[in-house]
Formats: C-alpha cells, sequence, structure tokens
C-alpha cells in the first residue's frame, strides 16, 4: 500500500508554499498558532521535518509562516505572521528576549531562583521549552520547528542568558507525535550536577534536571504552593503524589502539624528527603509513604483516617481524547476517596494538568465525587498555572492545569 503522504506530496518540484482548504482562514486570521492537517489542500515536498513553509489561502493571500510536521496531525505551527519577518537565527534571538524580558516584571516579584523563561506557542515559540534553575537552563524542543533549530535556540540562549550550562530534555513522549526520537544531553556548556539547587519563596529545593519530572521540578505549581499556606496552620494534611514534596514542604512551612507525603517513585522520596533536611523540618512531624495513591487513599479509608487538608497532585491521566473517559473516572475515583477522609470543615486542593481536560468537566467531576461520598462541599478558590507559564489569548490550549479549593462541611 502507498502511503497516504505520498499522495499529498508534489515530488515534481520543491515548494515552499502551503495552501488551505477553502474557508479554512479563520483560525489562523485570529492568530492561532497551529494547522491541522485537515485543512490542508495540498503540502510541499518536504526533505527535513521542522522547514519552514509560507501557509496561503486558496486565493495566495500569505496568511502565516511556520515549521512543518508531515508525522503529526498538527502539520504546521506557526512562527510568525508577518510576510516580511524571515525565520532565521535574529528571528529566534528577538523572540527569546522578548520572552526573557517579559518575565522581568514577574521575576521582580517572585522569590524565586527558578523560573521557566519560555512558554511554547505562548511566547511565540511553538514546542519550546526553555526553564532556568540558578545557573543552569534547561531546554525542552517538543516539535519539529524547535528541533529543527535547536542548535540555533541554544546558541542565542547563551548569548541572552548567562549560565553555567544548558542541558536538553527533549524525552518527553509527545515527540513520539512529532516523529521524534528521545533525546537527553548537554547542548552547551558544562554538564549539570545530580541535582541543582534553588529557592523558593524562602524554602529551598533541589531539580534532578536529568531524570526528574518534566525538567526537574513543577514550577508551574509555584503559585498555588504559596496558596496553600492559608490552609497549612495546625492542620493534618495528605499529601498525595507528593513527588519530591513541594506542597508538603509548603505546609510544614505554614505550620501544619503533620505531614503525609504519598508517592510511588522511590528517587523522588529520597530527594523528598533531602528537602526535609535541607530546610531543617522536624522529621517528627512527617510521614513518607511510598504506595500507590489509590490503594493508600482506599486503605486510609478503611482504617477510618482523617486529615483537615488534602493536595491530590496527579500526573497527566489524558493523553488523547481517546483516554477522556478513563481519565474521567481516574479523577472521580481520586476525589471521592479524599472527599470521605476529610474532616468536617476540611480542604481538598485537587488538580488536573491534561489540557484535554475541560474545566467544567472537571469541576462535573469534582461534584459528583462530593456527591458519591455523601459530602457537601463548596469551592472557595480556582488556581492555574503561575505567571511564567503565560496562555496567549489566542492559544487557550495553553491553560493546561486547572485545580480547585474545595471545603466541606
Amino acid at each position: 500500500m502507498v502511503p497516504v503522504w505520498e499522495y499529498l506530496f508534489d515530488f515534481t518540484e520543491k515548494m515552499t508554499i502551503l495552501y488551505l482548504k477553502k474557508g479554512r482562514e479563520a483560525s489562523l486570521k485570529r492568530r492561532h498558532p497551529w494547522v491541522f492537517s485537515g485543512a490542508l489542500d495540498r503540502l510541499p515536498r518536504i526533505s527535513t521535518p521542522g522547514e519552514t513553509v509560507d501557509i496561503v489561502s486558496q486565493n495566495g493571500t500569505f496568511l502565516a509562516r511556520g515549521a512543518v510536521s508531515p508525522k503529526s496531525q498538527i502539520t504546521v505551527r506557526v512562527w510568525t505572521f508577518d510576510p516580511e519577518e524571515p525565520v532565521d537565527a535574529v528571528f529566534f534571538r528577538k523572540r527569546l528576549a522578548s520572552a526573557i524580558g517579559r518575565r522581568t516584571l514577574l521575576r521582580s516579584s517572585l522569590s524565586t531562583t527558578a523560573m521557566r523563561l519560555v512558554n511554547a506557542e505562548s511566547d511565540g515559540m511553538p514546542g519550546l521549552i526553555v526553564d532556568q534553575y540558578g545557573d543552569f537552563l534547561v531546554m525542552q524542543c517538543l516539535a519539529t520547528g524547535a528541533e529543527f533549530w535547536k542548535e540555533t535556540i541554544a546558541a542565542e540562549l547563551g548569548r541572552l542568558v548567562p549560565c553555567r550550562g544548558i542541558f536538553e530534555r527533549s524525552d518527553a513522549s509527545v515527540r513520539a507525535k512529532e516523529g521524534l526520537e528521545a533525546v537527553k544531553r548537554v547542548i552547551a556548556g558544562e554538564p549539570p550536577p545530580d541535582v541543582v539547587p534553588f529557592e523558593e519563596n524562602g524554602l529551598s529545593f533541589l531539580a534532578d534536571i536529568v531524570n526528574g519530572h518534566k525538567t526537574g521540578f513543577y514550577l508551574d505549581q509555584r503559585e498555588n504552593r504559596r496558596h496553600l499556606l492559608r490552609y497549612a496552620e495546625g492542620a493534618e494534611v495528605l499529601n498525595c503524589f507528593a513527588y519530591t514534596g513541594g506542597f508538603g514542604l509548603y505546609a510544614l512551612h505554614g505550620g501544619a502539624g503533620r505531614v503525609t507525603n504519598v508517592e510511588s517513585s522511590g528517587p523522588a522520596l529520597d530527594l523528598l528527603e533531602r528537602h526535609l533536611d535541607i530546610n531543617g523540618f522536624d522529621r517528627q512531624r512527617v510521614e513518607n509513604v511510598r504506595a500507590d495513591v489509590f490503594e493508600t487513599l482506599r486503605t486510609y479509608g478503611d482504617r477510618k483516617r482523617e486529615f483537615d487538608l488534602i493536595v491530590l497532585d496527579p500526573p497527566k491521566f489524558v493523553e488523547s481524547r481517546a483516554h477522556l473517559t478513563r481519565a474521567a473516572r481516574g479523577y472521580k475515583d481520586i476525589s471521592l476517596l479524599a472527599f470521605r477522609l476529610l474532616r468536617s470543615g476540611g480542604v481538598l486542593v485537587t488538580f488536573s494538568c491534561s489540557g484535554l481536560m475541560d474545566p467544567a468537566l472537571f469541576q462535573k467531576i469534582v461534584a459528583d465525587a462530593a456527591l458519591d461520598a455523601g459530602r457537601t462541599a463548596a469551592i472557595i478558590a480556582r488556581l492555574g498555572q503561575a505567571g511564567d507559564h503565560p496562555v496567549a489569548l489566542a492559544f487557550p490550549e495553553g491553560a493546561y492545569l486547572k485545580g480547585l479549593v474545595c471545603q466541606v462541611k
């Protein structure tokens, strides 16, 4: 069988123009940065994924310029809507400088030495993530365009941000959808140490930027960790999917009487232990449990354990729309189990980091869980990703992190 792409590509001449089907210009005119394969009339011959193409309407009117990804449903990710703006080293220097500059005001209001410098589409650089941890930068290239230009990007980053080294963590599963293999390597400067220290709101942390989750830490939860302080004083806290203890450490910092951290990863718990030591917390106030969260919540329910504050920060349950129903069951199960463990007046802080999980659906799932648990609860706060993870107005898909703070009667 001849692959579909052989029918779509014109192999007779090298082209740099990509035509949309009639009437499919609306999203680009709204400055949305994605073009799906179904919107395309025909494709150019591409020798290397990530090459730059112009996107035009049926009558040849310029609409955008972007990077092509033949193996992805998102066939083009837009670099620029300006027909006079070439995509080259100068382009990336300007985009990086602009993104970093926008963080200047934010940085002055934060007490941290770790933050996101580039947030992909919402900073006009689709598929590119850059996080800073102290003297090191971590770069993720999650799409073919960022992959195509990554050496240039790394060089420009080194000029703009003084650092000891830049480490590439292009090992996220989403790269497979782009036809890209996982990559972990030093791309510039010196190799990072086993852990990179950084400070956040008066607490000390260690990021494993080589093997840790995401780029080493959940920087997007920074403001939500600080929000937790208002509920922590004197509370007995259950921190689920604890990873290296971020929410649990803030609870201790906020005066929690006791914190139980539940995490299935041994290396993550080892780093959590180090966090307790470097921050000088009393070990008598902490219980670290290496176990499956679902099983632990059921066990605590059988034992009639109760808590004043429970945090649910699970990994992404939704990888595709086909998984949405299964993910909804997972969110409901953990929420139901948690509601049953709360004392009267207790607080549940629950999150979904799945971009495909609609906020209204997430609220309905949590509401159904409370109902099935026989609890009456109210939302007292809504949470989202930190300010250094902006969401472009034309790109609502960038708002992936959603959280609810619910108090039970």
